[in-house]
């Protein structure tokens, strides 16, 4: 794949993109307090999908609309479903960072599947950048035994499903808008979730707080599966996917202004080191790249 543009635009897409989910997170685990999590995530994809209608509308893509069944469009939305099913039910029962930490090996996934199915080059420098923006995660969210249970079994098949998802995104033409691939995740993720809704949850009516809540989160999700899908075509995988661990930082923002859960000082350590290790990657692929002088 040519990536003529700018290859950091990527980078700012994944940041944008984990800004987006986290706002959206946010937003639906204030909800999940009053509602089961399947219904949350079904009033959350009718918004999504009610925003996905407009924007397709607005920029005049209905015309390709028929792509949305294209084979790779597919399965890389089924395998966002099953993503999003493993993750509301972990964030509606672990604190926000805890979950977000946990799902921190999606770059180490990704990253080693683009080398061996995309035959892009992983060097040892990035792998070890990687693994420390890993730990930097970890510090920050500090995960205790009560990591091993069910909640974070199911925050770690979210990220090794997120990391497939990503992969089989890479796949998806060219000539497919991003606007329609995230229209399809939303109401692919949209009947999953009513589906399961109604096998497992009774029924509870929503309140107006709820209606608002999700209907922002809804808009914000949108926005996450345009930017993260775009941010895999903007740049080198090895260039956009350790900025993936900007939703440790974002998930830490989010726990003090909203959830009122501040950091401690191994919390801080692991932001500055998260932060460095991006930092890191994308100078140390500038120097490699850069061509030699003539003689």
């Amino acid at each position: 794949m040519s990536y003529s543009i700018h290859p950091y635009r990527g980078a700012l897409f994944m940041v944008c993109a984990t800004g987006s989910y986290i706002f959206s997170d946010t937003f639906m685990k204030l909800a999940t307090a009053g509602l089961p999590p399947y219904e949350v995530l079904s009033l959350r994809g009718i918004s999504a999908t009610i925003c996905g209608m407009f924007l397709l509308t607005v920029l005049r893509q209905w015309c390709v609309a028929r792509r949305i069944s294209d084979r790779w469009v597919l399965i890389r939305n089924v395998i966002e479903l099953a993503a999003v099913l493993c993750y509301i039910v972990a964030l509606a029962n672990m604190p926000i960072a805890n979950v977000v930490a946990l799902t921190q090996i999606t770059p180490l996934i990704v990253l080693i599947g683009a080398a061996s199915f995309f035959h892009e080059r992983l060097h040892g420098m990035s792998i070890l950048l990687i693994v420390l923006g890993f730990v930097g995660a970890l510090m920050v969210a500090q995960p205790t035994r009560q990591g091993l249970s069910l909640f974070a079994l199911l925050a770690l098949g979210n990220a090794i499903f997120g990391a497939i998802r990503d992969l089989a995104g890479r796949r998806v033409s060219t000539q497919v808008p991003g606007i329609l691939v995230a229209f399809g995740a939303s109401v692919l993720v949209l009947i999953g979730a009513f589906v399961m809704h109604l096998l497992f949850e009774e029924t509870v009516a929503p309140s107006m707080s709820h209606v608002l809540l999700l209907t922002a989160s809804g808009m914000f999700l949108f926005a996450g599966h345009y930017l993260l899908f775009t941010a895999y075509r903007l740049g080198p995988t090895a260039i956009v996917a350790p900025y993936y661990y900007f939703f440790t930082l974002w998930a830490l923002l989010a726990g003090a202004f909203v959830f009122r859960t501040l950091p401690n000082l191994m919390a801080v350590a692991g932001m500055v080191l998260v932060i460095a290790s991006g930092v890191a990657i994308v100078v140390f692929d500038r120097i490699r790249t850069r061509p030699a002088p003539a003689p």
